[in-house]
């Protein structure tokens, strides 16, 4: 039998083996492009869809929203239906609207030493986390809490606990946790903005920031009005929280003095922070959207009061002009706004029944923004906790 001719044995190259290709980073989404991102809190009222076309018809490029009512703790479903969500999502893609904030329910606690209190506060902190998972929203804004007889130690301690409690098994993708700062009312934590600083640095790994303010900065006694109390204000925020830890703010004027501690929005310019404060706020390097000062996608948003027909839209327009960007503004729709002629004769009926009440703006669903509550037949002003 012939000898068979050896094949030659190939030498080993490494080049050859097989590596699989890595996951290709992920794109960072539109509004995250270094543009001014502008808008307001809308209604989620008749549909979650409704919110989306509010914020485009009245200009805006971003928006803040409830994902469920604010003043119940069983506002709704703790669930958002898949296909109610995928829409959402889908038509957000859409309208090109972005960031999207969801602010927490107003009765959430995180600081109760309560038992009931506090256990009540996690599971609804939890299953807002799960509605804006299932919603794309971008960040979930929640206050710190009131610590009642606690002290501050103890308070900031149970705060840190109860929100990573409350994000335990969950996946948040890319949903940031924001704690807001708040006014100082009663014992309510966070009107100092070492407060907030020390919260989310015990919240280590989770993401998290802080969402700021300005009605509430300015009555906690941080001069913003000025331009050497704005220029100290940034340098505290920087030290405490860290200027790139602040995706979001809460733009409002104020009826309040500074240091008056007390939570009051106004029609922006109409407060006592006044219109140039917020053209320098605005217009601050420091407190931009564009590299390499500003933080890509930082948004502005307003939860000024609607008290008129096109207040919001007036609001959302003045936010424009002073970030000197008028003609670079998405279009609004012309005399559309979330509260109606209809609704306001609905609300002043209501509050000839209910005088001591304030009822909130109108694009937050017609939720009362400081309830009373009738105790023996006399009324008590029960002011909102932040």
């Amino acid at each position: 039998m012939p000898e068979q001719p050896l094949t030659p044995v190939a030498e080993f190259d490494p080049e050859d083996e097989y590596r699989p290709e890595p996951p290709p980073e992920p794109v960072p989404p539109d509004w995250m492009d270094g543009s001014r991102r502008i808008g307001i809190h809308t209604s989620i009222a008749g549909s979650y869809l409704n919110a989306l076309d509010s914020a485009q018809r009245l200009g805006c490029n971003a928006l803040q929203i409830f994902s469920s009512s604010p003043r119940m703790w069983q506002g709704g479903p703790s669930r958002i239906p898949d296909a109610d969500a995928k829409a959402f999502r889908a038509h957000r893609e859409e309208l090109r609207l972005g960031p999207l904030v969801v602010h927490a329910n107003y009765l959430i606690n995180l600081a109760a030493v309560q038992p009931m209190l506090r256990t009540r506060s996690i599971q609804a902190f939890h299953d807002e986390i799960v509605r804006a998972v299932a919603l794309g929203a971008d960040f979930l804004v929640v206050h710190p809490g009131a610590r009642g007889e606690s002290n501050l130690e103890r308070a900031v301690a149970t705060i840190i606990e109860s929100v990573k409690q409350a994000a335990r098994r969950v996946p948040l993708g890319g949903l940031h946790i924001l704690i807001e700062n708040t006014a100082g009312m009663g014992t309510a934590l966070g009107s100092r903005l070492e407060q907030v600083g020390e919260i989310l640095a015990g919240l280590g790994s989770l993401p998290s920031g802080a969402c700021l303010d300005t009605a509430h900065l300015f009555a906690a006694g941080y001069d913003i009005k000025s331009e050497a109390g704005l220029a100290s204000t940034i340098d505290v925020i920087d030290r405490t929280i860290g200027l790139d830890r602040v995706p979001v703010f809460h733009v409002n004027d104020s009826k309040i003095p500074l240091g008056g501690r007390v939570d009051r929005h106004e029609h922006i310019g109409a407060g006592k922070i006044g219109a140039e404060a917020f053209r320098r706020i605005l217009t601050h390097p420091s407190l931009g959207s564009a590299p390499p000062q500003g933080v890509p996608g930082r948004a502005f948003l307003l939860e000024t009061p609607i008290d008129d027909p096109g207040d919001d839209r007036r609001n959302v327009a003045t936010l424009w002009d002073l970030a000197g960007l008028k003609e670079q503004a998405p279009p609004a729709e012309k005399g559309f706004s979330m509260l109606t002629a209809a609704a306001k004769k609905r609300v002043a009926r209501f509050n000839k029944r209910k005088p001591k009440e304030h009822v909130a703006a109108a694009g937050r669903g017609g939720q009362l923004s400081r309830p009373t509550k009738r105790l023996s037949g006399k009324k008590t002003k029960r002011h909102r906790r932040e």
